[in-house]
């Protein structure tokens, strides 16, 4: 059975940890196989959405979650798909 890792990335006031955000994510990036980052681009918002899709290494993505939930600011979600072959 194959398995996907999804986490879902809200950053509140992205301007203020953003920087922080991506110090953790550059020292995970082994397990991060895709990347896709939305900014809102309305003046009067400041969030920002990051999704990943991480590879299967439970361990890693539980401690990457962690990391960024000490964040102020910051929102994390994961989800696991698992497939039939």
């Amino acid at each position: 059975m194959k398995t996907s890792n999804v986490m879902a990335i809200l950053i509140d006031k992205r301007t203020n940890s953003a920087p922080k955000v991506q110090e953790i994510l550059t020292t995970y990036g082994s397990i991060i196989e895709t990347r896709l980052g939305i900014h809102e681009t309305d003046d009067s918002q400041e969030e920002g959405l990051i999704l990943l899709v991480l590879r299967d290494d439970k361990e890693e993505i539980s401690n990457l979650a962690d990391e960024l939930k000490e964040v102020t600011g910051v929102k994390v979600n994961t989800m696991e798909l698992k497939f039939h072959e």
